[in-house]
């Protein structure tokens, strides 16, 4: 079983929302042209999911799965006569979760941060159909995460790992502009060009080992010195 910080590393880096999954493209792409905007979504983003996703998992393992009502009455249990199964109203209940964040969040830039809530514009709303906030809590119920503090870690991490990308390609676009850029890749399409770098680069980070594997691996090199020892002395006799 993975630990909460291999969750949480593992979100961030080779599970990346936007280079391993392509999910929030649209936000992506159209507010990262500069810092400033890729910062504000960013941290939009980060307190959506980690405020949804613990959020939707209480509501999917304590409403809608089946058997999930057992506190309401032992009946309704996998074990009881009148089981519930309400997962098939999760898609519903998930979005309706995360309208309701986005828009208290929205309230709160327009009250606290106008400047950068006309810069934002739509797409700060348009966060109630961001791919990676309802991602994110699809990836929470598809891999079972036996604790909300795994939950959690998870939306921590993608969170961090969507505004790493969009702040890093902001920074990259300012820097083009002042770049000698061919008129046919001009916009879109050397943004296009830098994600799938980007994508690439974050590509190396699948090679990292997660948990207990690395002991394993030690124990069968150890192994095999052991039994070259073996054969070695059998040789000398």
């Amino acid at each position: 079983m993975e630990s909460t910080l291999d969750i949480f590393v593992k979100a961030i880096f080779t599970e990346n929302m936007i280079f391993a999954y392509f999910l929030g493209m649209c936000s992506y792409l159209a507010v990262s042209k500069t810092v400033k905007t890729g910062v504000g979504l960013g941290l939009a983003v980060i307190f959506v999911l980690v405020v949804t996703v613990p959020m939707n998992y209480l509501l999917e393992n304590y409403v809608l799965k089946e058997g999930a009502l057992t506190w309401l009455n032992p009946e309704y249990g996998l074990s009881g006569s009148k089981t519930i199964d309400l997962s098939f109203l999760s898609f519903i209940m998930f979005i309706a979760v995360v309208a309701s964040i986005v828009q208290l969040v929205e309230m709160l830039v327009e009250k606290f941060a106008p400047t950068l809530y006309g810069a934002l514009g739509i797409f700060l709303p348009l966060i109630a159909v961001n791919c990676s906030i309802l991602g994110g809590a699809l990836f929470m119920q598809d891999r079972q995460y036996s604790t909300i503090l795994d939950a959690t870690s998870f939306a921590f991490g993608s969170g961090i790992g969507w505004f790493i990308a969009i702040v890093s390609l902001a920074a990259i676009r300012e820097k083009i502009r002042y770049s000698n850029v061919p008129p046919a890749l001009r916009g879109l399409g050397i943004t296009f060009i830098v994600t799938g770098l980007m994508g690439i680069a974050f590509m190396s980070f699948m090679g990292v080992e997660y948990g207990k594997k690395k002991d394993s691996k030690t124990n069968t090199i150890s192994g095999g010195a052991v039994e070259t020892s073996q054969i070695i002395n059998d040789i000398k006799q």
